[in-house]
């Protein structure tokens, strides 16, 4: 039986749940300005480039504080993004005129 250490476990997975809203709220944020400009490349790529730093600075914090840690990290960006995307899913799709 593996012992799990929740000094570990919970602020990896409240790392992980932290790192998946700054992503997608990011990405959201990232589409919204592109959307708005008549070049979006320039601001699409610098929000690919922010949000990825981010998500590895805060990844490598993690996994320097051990395998469990990591793992939770990993749980709770995964559970957190599932979650997130059902409920934006389940609103009301725009529609296009």
């Amino acid at each position: 039986m593996i012992a799990l250490d929740w000094t570990l476990v919970v602020p990896g997975f409240l790392a992980g749940a932290v790192a998946a809203a700054l992503f997608l709220g990011g990405l959201a944020l990232g589409i919204r300005f592109a959307l708005r400009r008549q070049s979006p490349a320039l601001v699409l790529f610098l929000s690919a480039a922010l949000r990825m730093a981010a998500l590895l600075g805060l990844g490598w914090w993690v996994a320097g504080l051990g395998l469990q840690a990591i793992a939770a990290f990993a749980i709770g960006f995964l559970l957190t993004r599932t979650i997130i995307v059902a409920v934006v899913r389940s609103g009301e799709v725009p529609r296009c005129n």
